[in-house]
């Protein structure tokens, strides 16, 4: 398992293989809302938290067509789908490659980020805590919606009409914690509904991505 997610964390950080390019696209949206909005510190504040959540989805998005399409191109694929590893803890593996080299480098860089749309204070340690609860959820179904369209030529927009609904309950919670926290609000409920997906998604969708891929292959 180790040396297969140090594979797939150097294929992620190879050219070409993705990584910086979430970073990238997260950038611009929160460059270009303050454009958007125009010179008004209050209601940049107010839409701060949904923006910071909606472009860190939105730039988790962008690398999940790449998450399994080069193992399904060099046959790696149908060789873990025959080793001993069990296949669900393969593609647990590359979700979690796929969080180190996207989810977690948005949650870093989110704070810096919040500062050009002039977020709260105090909404700052939630923001972080919100995303990084909420990303590796994003990484593990995306890894189900690129198991469902693995081998589909230019499957990148049915990818993301079958994943965006399933990211809409992390998105909701998640930037609810983020608005919550940086209104001085009590953030208890939506922190403890935004694990609880967290914790069932881990769970449940390795299973369901195993068990998908495995029909792909045949």
């Amino acid at each position: 398992m180790r040396a297969l997610l140090w594979r797939d964390l150097a294929l992620a950080l190879r050219a070409g293989g993705g990584f910086g390019l979430g970073l990238a696209f997260f950038l611009i949206v929160t460059v270009l809302v303050p454009f958007s909005v125009g010179p008004q510190p209050d209601l940049l504040q107010a839409i701060a938290p949904g923006v910071l959540w909606l472009g860190a989805l939105l730039a988790c998005l962008l690398s999940l067509d790449r998450l399994l399409a080069l193992d399904f191109e060099d046959g790696t694929l149908d060789l873990l789908a025959t080793a001993p590893l069990p296949l669900e803890a393969a593609l647990s593996v590359k979700a979690l490659a796929h969080w180190l080299t996207t989810g977690l480098p948005l949650v870093l860089l989110a704070p810096v980020l919040g500062i050009l749309l002039n977020l709260a204070p105090a909404g700052y340690l939630w923001l972080v805590v919100s995303l990084f609860l909420g990303t590796p959820a994003l990484s593990v179904i995306g890894c189900f919606g690129a198991a469902l369209t693995v081998g589909i030529k230019r499957g990148g927009l049915l990818l993301s009409l079958l994943v965006l609904p399933l990211y809409v309950p992390t998105l909701i919670f998640g930037a609810e914690v983020a608005r919550r926290g940086a209104a001085g609000q009590e953030v208890g409920t939506p922190l403890l509904m935004l694990a609880g997906i967290t914790c069932a998604t881990i769970a449940l969708m390795p299973f369901a991505s195993a068990a998908v891929l495995r029909i792909g292959l045949r």
